[in-house]
């Protein structure tokens, strides 16, 4: 449970410091930056498993890369879910899904 709890608590802390210092996101609120933190959990939880089994033959093509445009998709796509979370281009989608997700891989491994 307490894992759980530093795992969200990172997350949320990488989106407050992708919406403050990468230009093209905005986050409204503090309570937006909670739940952006939530749903970007579910997506990785749920929605990302299904979609990079369908993107397989696409991320073997492209070695790999294609993942990254996936996590920008589903990084832009909480635009649509989440009011007050706001993304301006793919640009900004790919940078603040990168750093979002390298936050998630280094806790994930530092709490085992």
């Amino acid at each position: 449970m307490i894992k759980l709890v530093i795992r969200f608590l990172a997350v949320a802390a990488a989106v407050y410091a992708i919406a403050t210092y990468i230009n093209g996101i905005h986050v409204s609120t503090t309570e937006t930056i909670l739940i952006v933190a939530a749903v970007w959990s579910l997506i990785v939880m749920l929605v990302r498993p299904v979609l990079k089994v369908l993107t397989f033959p696409l991320t073997l093509i492209t070695l790999g890369l294609f993942s990254f445009v996936l996590n920008a998709i589903l990084f832009f796509a909480m635009t649509y879910v989440v009011p007050g979370f706001v993304v301006d281009g793919i640009i900004p989608a790919v940078v603040g899904s990168a750093i979002l997700s390298a936050v998630s891989y280094i806790v994930d491994h530092l709490l085992g």
